[in-house]
Order: C-alpha cells, then sequence, then structure tokens
C-alpha cells in the first residue's frame, strides 16, 4: 500500500517563556495530519510571554527551525506562530439583520459579516482575530449554514481578540529577522483549544487553563466558541524560582529536581525521603554553606520541596478561581476545567487543580497529529499542536473583508449570553 502523499506543509512555532518549539507537519491527501519534523531551544529573550531581547529570541527561532528543516529533510518558509502574552482580550460581538422571512442568499450573510465588520471597536489595539462562529436564525436557533434558510432575523456571533500592537510588531520582526514568513499570528488560547478540547466541550462549556512558563491563560469557551480570557502574570517559572532561593542552588537544578521529584500532592513519605542538592556552584552544598536555609547538610526532604511547591499554587489557583468567577464560570451549564501547558506534567497537579478549583479537572495533551514524537506529546506541546491544525484550517476571518459603511446592530453581551445559556439548555 502506497504511503499517504503530503499535499500541503504546515509550520508552526511557539515561542514562550522557557522554550522555542517548532514543528513541520504535512496533512496527506486523506486529510490526516502527520508530523515531519521537530526542533526546540531554550529561550532566553522572553519574559511573561512578551519578547524581552530581539537578538537572542531570533537566534534561538533560527535554530529551532534549523533542527525541524533537519529531521523533516525540506526546507521551509512560512510559518504561524502563536502569542501567548498578557495583552490578550477577547469579546463577543453580536449583530444581526432584519430579513421579513425571506430566504437567506449569499448577499445577505455577505452583508451581514460586513456589518459585523464595522461593530468590532479595537479600542486602541490590533485586532488579532475577528471570526464568525455561530449564524442564529429569529434571535435563538442556533445554526452553521443559513443559508437558504427562512429568517425574520438573521443574526451572527463574531469572536474578537485584541492584543497591543508593539508586542506583535516585536514578535513578528523577531521572526522574520530569521528569513521567514509570518503566515499569521495567533493567540494561544485558540491554538491550545483546538489541540486539547473537542467539539462537544467547547459546546458545552469548558476552562482551559494555560500553565506556561511566565504567564497562565485562563479562556473559557461556550457554545462552541471562546467567550473569555484572562491572563496572569505568574507560571511555572515561578516554582523554579521559588525553589531556587528558597534553598540556594541553581535554576537549573532547581528546574531539574522539580521535574524529577516535584509534586503538588503531599505524602506521609516524602518526610522521609532526601533529596541531594548542590550548591550554585556545582559542588554538593556543605551544612551552612551556600545551601539555604530549609536545607541540612546538603538535603532536604521531599516534603520541603513540595511544601515550597504548594505554596505557589495556592498563590496560583487562587487567582485562576477568581478569574473563573469573574467570567462567569460557577453555573452547572459547564464546570470542567482543563489543564495545559508545561506546568500542567507536574506530578499530581490535577488531583490539586480539583480540590482547590472544586471542579472536575482532567489534563490536556494534543491529539489528533500522526508520527507525534514521544517527547512533544506532552501538554506543553499543546500549543504547537494547535497551531498546525490552525494553519491546516485556516478559519475564515473578518480582516480579509473589504470595509463596508453599513450600520450596526450589536447586542450587549448579556443578552447573548443568555441566549447562548438559553439554546444550550433546549440542546442539552
Amino acid at each position: 500500500m502506497a504511503a499517504p502523499k503530503v499535499e500541503k506543509l504546515i509550520t508552526a512555532i511557539d515561542i514562550g517563556s522557557w522554550k522555542v518549539s517548532a514543528l513541520i507537519a504535512g496533512r496527506t491527501d486523506t486529510g490526516e495530519m502527520a508530523i515531519l519534523g521537530t526542533g526546540q531551544r531554550e529561550s532566553r529573550g522572553v519574559k511573561r510571554g512578551f519578547i524581552a531581547d530581539m537578538e537572542r529570541t531570533e537566534l534561538a527561532v533560527r535554530e529551532t527551525i534549523e533542527q525541524a528543516e533537519r529531521v523533516a529533510g525540506t526546507n521551509i518558509e512560512d510559518v504561524w506562530i502563536s502569542f501567548s502574552g498578557g495583552s490578550l482580550v477577547s469579546d463577543v460581538v453580536t449583530v444581526e439583520r432584519e430579513m421579513g422571512g425571506h430566504r437567506v442568499e449569499q448577499a445577505d450573510i455577505d452583508d451581514l459579516l460586513a456589518t459585523g465588520q464595522q461593530g468590532i471597536d479595537p479600542d486602541g489595539r490590533v485586532i488579532l482575530h475577528a471570526q464568525p462562529t455561530c449564524f442564529t436564525i429569529n434571535g435563538r436557533v442556533p445554526v452553521k449554514k443559513p443559508l437558504g434558510m427562512h429568517a425574520d432575523l438573521l443574526g451572527v456571533d463574531i469572536h474578537v481578540v485584541l492584543a497591543d500592537g508593539a508586542p506583535l510588531a516585536n514578535l513578528d520582526l523577531c521572526v522574520r529577522s530569521a528569513y521567514l514568513n509570518v503566515n499569521g499570528i495567533v493567540a494561544s488560547p485558540i491554538a491550545t483549544g483546538l489541540a486539547c478540547l473537542s467539539e462537544e466541550e467547547r459546546d458545552l462549556g469548558v476552562a482551559l487553563v494555560e500553565l506556561g512558563a511566565g504567564v497562565t491563560n485562563v479562556s473559557l469557551y461556550a457554545g462552541g466558541m471562546l467567550v473569555g480570557l484572562h491572563s496572569i502574570p505568574m507560571g511555572a517559572a515561578d516554582i523554579t524560582d521559588d525553589i531556587a532561593s528558597a534553598f540556594g542552588i541553581r535554576r537549573s537544578q532547581a528546574e531539574r529536581i522539580k521535574c524529577f521529584y516535584g509534586s503538588a500532592m503531599q505524602s506521609r513519605r516524602d518526610f522521609r525521603e532526601m533529596i541531594e542538592i548542590a550548591s550554585p556552584h556545582g559542588d554538593v552544598a556543605v551544612p551552612g554553606q551556600n545551601a539555604g536555609p530549609n536545607a541540612e547538610g546538603g538535603k532536604i526532604t521531599r516534603a520541603a520541596l513540595v511544601g515550597v511547591i504548594c505554596e505557589r499554587l495556592n498563590m496560583l489557583m487562587t487567582e485562576v478561581n477568581g478569574a473563573l468567577a469573574g467570567m462567569g464560570f460557577n453555573t452547572p451549564t459547564g464546570r470542567q476545567v482543563v489543564l495545559t501547558g508545561g506546568g500542567a506534567e507536574l506530578k499530581g497537579i490535577a488531583d490539586y487543580a480539583q480540590g482547590a478549583l472544586g471542579r472536575a479537572v482532567r489534563i490536556g495533551r494534543p491529539r489528533g497529529l500522526a508520527a507525534m514524537p514521544e517527547a512533544h506529546s506532552g501538554p506543553a506541546f499543546a500549543t504547537l499542536a494547535g497551531l498546525a491544525f490552525y494553519g491546516a484550517s485556516t478559519p475564515a476571518d473578518l480582516r480579509a473583508l473589504p470595509v463596508s459603511s453599513q450600520a450596526v446592530h450589536r447586542l450587549s453581551s448579556p443578552i447573548w449570553w443568555q441566549r447562548m445559556v438559553r439554546a444550550m439548555r433546549t440542546n442539552y
């Protein structure tokens, strides 16, 4: 049997605060997505999701792409990149058009979308996404394809993501300086949702919590679209820094200890298990010298390590809980939380989060990609996989429409939210 033929190459780059990773995928003639090559380098020029050192970031991008190209055996020019900075803002614009009971024609849909384009108020920010997500008939019935249906009132919900212009320009410049063309910049929560969430989860209602190195993004899905987004300037790298500070060790060793011995759940055995640590200079620590106040004789108990980790996690989950409450994620229509990102690889974090948030929690891993390397199949690479899905599907975006000058009938947020909840209760 002949191997599936690759019809289209999609290259994704995830530039995070801890790592820069790249993925070259191919869409085959059977419609599947296959991984052809991957690359990864340490990120030293990004802080809290923002470019802090252009030169270092550009170098990391170059090296990551070169590694992926060697594995894939091909050269690439066009890439999709993600943005996870704390300046992301999400909104839903709802517009409607009187139809008088007539059948919906393509011209009516085009006019409605053009009207929706005029209803977007960026308020000094850059429109990162403006995607029609759901059409409605007579203000109540959600439909995917209204063409040919009779309607008194035709409406559409447009998902809009806004971001500050300067950080986006810096990110774009870093990638283009590596002699790569940028197909588009994708908000990290959108890409991650494509990789980790099922269509049913997005429809019923789910919260996606991305535990990145420098930023934790909390996004809320309902009715099949992203309806809320909140960024917390805290992440897994803060846990590493807390460990390094508490025990007087280097960050690299603190990260290693966190990965091998760290856990979000404590047990009685942790008080007897000892972990050997080293001084900041690489030598085994001696009592009272560069070992930190919580170290004894160059060793610490695992319980002490877990205590430091849980102290930071408690602060983080308090912020996450507040963000979920602020976005209205306190109703029984959907209470599941999906944890993803590099921080979600910490042992026991799902159980810890379930107790801290009082909701069902699962770990979100990328799925739907063939030949995914085992090292890239964890939650830390969910955004990277989602970028590949986004590049393969290229969703419709109103930014590509010509500017129109029609009047806008925009609904306020409480109305579209009530309509969405009513529709979900009717269907489920």
